[in-house]
């Protein structure tokens, strides 16, 4: 089993062991997201592919994501909450607007 194979099974099992993978790959990381989106911290070269499924994973992962985008932010939204996801949004970034539309049944 090649060294690679070995941290692959290792963040499948325990997502934040990414922080001691010393050759990381988008693979090894997208795992590790998957599996704990706050390994996110620990992602060397983050992508919005990968930042997407740790706020898929945990909400809170917004907060590690290094280039916050509307798609991944919304995904954060619907995960957890606007109000929860709110505090990590990058608002020298984003604009943020709220609409509440109430309808008669």
């Amino acid at each position: 089993m090649t060294q690679y194979e070995k941290d692959l099974e290792a963040v499948k099992q325990y997502g934040l062991g990414l922080q001691f993978v010393k050759e990381q790959t988008p693979e090894l990381c997208l795992e590790a997201v998957k599996q704990n989106g706050y390994a996110l911290q620990f992602v060397k070269e983050q992508t919005p592919e990968i930042c997407l499924e740790a706020v898929k994973q945990n909400s809170y992962a917004l907060q590690f994501a290094k280039e916050q985008t509307a798609e991944i932010c919304l995904e954060a939204a619907k995960q957890n909450g606007l109000t929860n996801a709110l505090q990590f949004v990058d608002t020298d970034k984003f604009e943020v607007e709220i609409i509440y539309n109430i309808k008669e049944k």
